[in-house]
């Protein structure tokens, strides 16, 4: 039961940070083009990742979070704008969190895989 607590308080802090991110350009004022849209749309996929976990987990949903975690961590880079600072630090903060969050979920549910039945 611990582990499945957790769980969902990864995906819950997960949800705030898809929150963060997406509303972050105006919260930071960086409304720069690829920073923003990017910002949109990984802030609104990590959190209806995040409801969907909370709704009815998947592995398969945790997986797709370290993927996007690590794209926000690493789309500055990618996309061109690593001379907004402030995207850039954003991005790279809450692509870092989203990931770690992510491989901790999937490390807890490996180490203690849900069982099938009630027999020990």
């Amino acid at each position: 039961m611990e582990n499945w607590t957790n769980a969902k308080l990864c995906d819950v802090a997960n949800l705030i940070l898809g929150a963060i991110l997406f509303f972050s350009p105006w919260v930071f004022g960086f409304d720069a083009g690829r920073a923003s849209e990017n910002a949109h749309v990984a802030g609104i996929v990590i959190a209806i990742l995040a409801v969907a976990a909370l709704a009815a987990f998947a592995i398969w949903e945790e997986w797709l979070n370290l993927v996007v975690g690590l794209w926000t961590l690493v789309s500055p880079w990618l996309l061109g704008f690593e001379g907004a600072t402030t995207a850039m630090r954003v991005h790279v903060a809450i692509g870092a969190a989203v990931a770690i969050l992510a491989a901790i979920e999937i490390w807890i549910i490996y180490q203690n895989p849900p069982r099938l039945t009630t027999h020990s």
